[in-house]
């Protein structure tokens, strides 16, 4: 991928070393208040990013600029999550001050490393959406498109895993508890977001008449405004995320009367808005807290869009020719109907007029076909929450129904398949054709996910609108996950290649002809090695369990779901171990298990899981026969920085998902990238890498997508498969028995019947074919040569899942937005 600019290697001048220390002092002196003789690392670490931020500025406000001069089209990436990881090192990379900052810090006796590690990681996320949406508002930049990321600022994010004997225990995130270096807070960009109360028809002086809502209660939006920098500073953007703030900070009335704490209560209902993400809505409250943060943070940033397109083109109707708004996922979809009542009801445009407009700048990504993703909420709900968002969702639904009946589709399973309302027993309004309707474009985010969206989730649809469903794999943002994550590789790769490859993924490629360079592999392999070191380390310090660096590390790093299929891996772990025992004179290449994610505070059976690993743990890894031959471990609170210390030191890449589940997975680009070998099944993009990196580089295994949904169909009662498994079948009796929960015999009893006779996953189905997967495996490692081959094959053909190629398709393909760079 080319972009305008060209990468920089030259070391950093003395006179800008010198100029950057002057700033650094001044920011610690004038910003934080603490001179050199008395400052705590906390403290260079903040001089050191306001240091850094003064130099995005200045490119920051010169885009904006050019925005507005050349009248270009603005992207609005609208997307509960925005996972972006620490910032500091981010920002020195793309702006090639790295070594600058090095040196500037090391005259002042400070080390850079070191301040790297205190950066907290924003609490803006859970997993790959999130991570997506950061790496494509850094793509966007690095390609000068203008956009704006729109989310929630969230005090707490999801939660800070901690184990606690091995279960997941839920803690607040406390990212925000020393402020953040990097925003800058917009007071003069608040909005009001209004919540339940009525609506009144008004009588217009033309004789029409016009709805009016007076909400009950509202609570006002407060922007903070974080600038997201593309590569070399050519480009920066904003991502600006909404904090809620009630019109009152306390009752005086009740505070005055001794209620200290009462005084308190309605502000705390009102902004728990911005709390925490997903709060648990297993109870009618934490429900109705979800919808009231979707549409919290999608009328704020409609608001705000509105605001910003009427100062500088005058009027609405000028609005698809300068906006695109992608929803990421349904959790935005709100956004629709808000919309049409900021135009309608607001701005008094025609209803048809209204409707055009918003078809026009709406597109949206589905991320999933498990039903439970695709949002649905009460009707009685919606109707209390949002009145007039319920009436104007009826009413785009008749539209709808009615002109397709016109056009002569009158099968009324069809019509109810494409209806935004779901009448069964209790009525739901389905976001997720609320989001199809109201998109000019609807995207999936891999090959097979792609057309399984037209198979099933939105079949009738596609049928009615041909041509609306489109793909668009996704990709991650080599800068962050080479260059940033892996600098040892990254060096290595500049040697070979050329500083070009920093700029340009596609010359990746390049690689090809080093893969039978035995001197090559061999420092390709050192490179390996010295992350793995670094990873034990790690492992060791949060642990304390010694790894072997000359093991096979093995890495299952994602979202803690039973169709992520963790279990499938700790039943081989378990499986390996009983034959390691068995067999402890036999010449066994050494594994070492790393597990990290995290299972959402009310999913009961991936917090099974997460106790099945560390107890599963625990027994191995005290056991001497097995000694350092078999390690299994769980690193607490994967996030991006984890996720950075352990990819580069990874071999193999578990995307071992039941097949036609995962939409397309990120993860799996990120550990290729960097050279490690995916076992997989032929799933989300695992069909893609295995197109680009070629078949016989990957090790893939299991039942295709028709083949589960053939063994669904035939029952889900996996009697008979276990007992053909002796492998499997001694690994569920010892999980049966107890033998990895001797506090709790009866611990994963239900977990074992539910595999015998409910295997909805296909666990057991897959098993066997897993197991010898992971044994070829084993033959390859012996053979070292052939290993590090095919590792560099891998990270060589791995170019086309840049993040720049995505958005550039988007771009061209969806949003009919130019990049000014690529």
């Amino acid at each position: 991928m080319h972009t305008s600019l060209s990468p920089s290697a030259a070391p950093a001048p003395v006179d800008d070393i010198d100029a950057f220390r002057a700033t650094i002092v001044e920011k610690l002196v004038y910003a934080v208040g603490k001179d050199t003789q008395h400052a705590l690392d906390r403290d260079w670490l903040v001089a050191t990013s306001l240091a850094v931020r003064d130099r995005i500025v200045g490119h920051w406000m010169d885009a904006t600029r050019r925005t507005y001069r050349d009248g270009s089209k603005r992207v609005y990436y609208f997307s509960l999550e925005f996972l972006i990881g620490r910032l500091l090192f981010d920002a020195l990379s793309h702006l090639d001050l790295t070594d600058t900052a090095r040196a500037a810090l090391a005259d002042l006796g400070v080390d850079l490393d070191r301040l790297r590690k205190l950066e907290p990681d924003p609490a803006l996320g859970n997993g790959g959406l999130g991570r997506l949406a950061a790496c494509f508002m850094e793509s966007m930049s690095t390609l000068q498109i203008p956009a704006y990321g729109y989310g929630i600022r969230y005090d707490h994010g999801i939660f800070r895993q901690v184990l606690k004997d091995g279960w997941q225990m839920e803690l607040p995130e406390e990212w925000l508890s020393s402020g953040n270096p990097w925003e800058f807070e917009r007071p003069e960009s608040t909005y009001t977001i209004g919540f339940g109360g009525t609506v009144e028809v008004v009588p217009n002086d033309d004789g029409t008449t016009r709805s009016v809502w007076h909400p009950a209660d509202s609570v006002k939006a407060v922007a903070y405004d974080t600038p997201i920098t593309g590569w070399r500073g050519a480009h920066v953007n904003t991502l600006r995320l909404w904090s809620a703030r009630a019109a009152d900070p306390l009752s005086l009335v009740d505070f005055n009367r001794g209620d200290h704490v009462g005084a308190l209560a309605e502000r705390v209902r009102l902004e728990a808005v911005s709390r925490v993400l997903y709060p648990s809505d297993e109870t009618p409250a934490g429900h109705e807290l979800r919808l009231r943060q979707e549409i919290f943070f999608a009328s704020a940033s409609l608001q705000d869009l509105l605001r910003r397109h009427l100062q500088q083109h005058g009027d609405l109707l000028s609005l698809p020719d300068h906006v695109a708004i992608q929803l990421n996922d349904t959790h935005p979809a709100i956004a629709i109907p808000e919309l049409m009542r900021l135009l309608v009801d607001e701005h008094q445009m025609p209803w048809e007029l209204a409707w055009d407009i918003a078809r026009s700048v709406f597109s949206y990504t589905n991320h999933t076909l498990l039903p439970e993703a695709l949002e649905k909420w009460d009707v009685p709900l919606l109707e209390g929450l949002l009145p007039r968002h319920m009436q104007i969702i009826y009413l785009i639904n008749a539209q709808h129904l009615d002109e397709l009946r016109a056009r002569g589709h009158d099968d009324v399973r069809q019509l109810a398949a494409v209806s935004l309302i779901e009448e069964n027993d209790r009525r739901h309004v389905l976001m997720g054709n609320l989001a199809f309707l109201g998109s000019h474009h609807v995207n999936g985010v891999s090959a097979l996910h792609t057309e399984l969206m037209r198979q099933t989730v939105f079949r009738d649809f596609a049928a009615l609108y041909p041509g609306r469903i489109v793909n668009k794999t996704n990709g991650i943002t080599f800068r962050r996950w080479l260059h940033q994550s892996n600098p040892g590789l990254t060096d290595l790769l500049v040697e070979a290649i050329g500083p070009e490859v920093l700029a340009d993924a596609g010359r990746l490629r390049e690689l090809e002809r080093f893969a039978d360079d035995a001197p090559f592999r061999d420092r390709f392999a050192a490179v390996r090695r010295a992350n793995k070191i670094a990873l034990g380390r790690l492992v060791a310090e949060q642990l304390a369990i010694p790894l072997n660096p000359d093991a096979i590390f093995d890495v299952h790093i994602k979202r803690i779901h039973e169709y992520k299929r963790q279990l499938l891996n700790i039943l081989d772990t378990i499986a390996l171990y009983h034959e390691m025992r068995e067999h402890p004179a036999r010449d066994w290449v050494p594994r070492v298990k790393i597990f990290a994610g995290k299972a959402a505070a009310g999913y009961h059976a991936a917090k099974l899981t997460i106790k099945l690993a560390n107890d599963v743990a625990k027994v191995v890894n005290h056991d001497p026969v097995v000694r350092d031959r078999l390690k299994v471990v769980f690193l607490p609170n994967y996030n991006v920085s984890l996720a950075e210390s352990i990819i580069p030191g990874s071999d193999v890449s578990e995307q071992i998902s039941t097949a036609g589940m995962e939409a397309s997975g990120t993860g799996n680009m990120k550990l290729s990238l960097n050279g490690a070998l995916t076992i997989g099944t032929l799933d989300g993009a695992n069909i893609e890498i295995r197109e680009h990196v070629g078949a016989e580089n990957i090790f893939i295994f299991g039942l295709l997508a028709d083949e589960v949904a053939a063994r669904r169909k035939a029952g889900l009662d996996a009697t008979a498969t276990i007992a053909a498994s002796p492998a499997l079948a001694e690994a569920l009796e010892a999980l049966e028995a107890g033998r990895y929960s001797s506090d709790d015999p009866s611990r994963y009893r239900g977990l074992v019947d539910g595999l015998r006779h409910r295997d909805h996953f296909l666990v057991t189905a897959d098993f066997d074919a897993y197991r010898a997967a992971q044994r070829d495996i084993d033959t390859l490692w012996r053979d070292q040569s052939a290993w590090w081959r095919m590792a560099i094959l891998n990270t060589a053909r791995m170019g086309w899942f840049s993040s720049d190629r995505t958005i550039l398709e988007y771009a061209r393909e969806i949003w009919n937005a130019a990049p000014k760079a690529g």
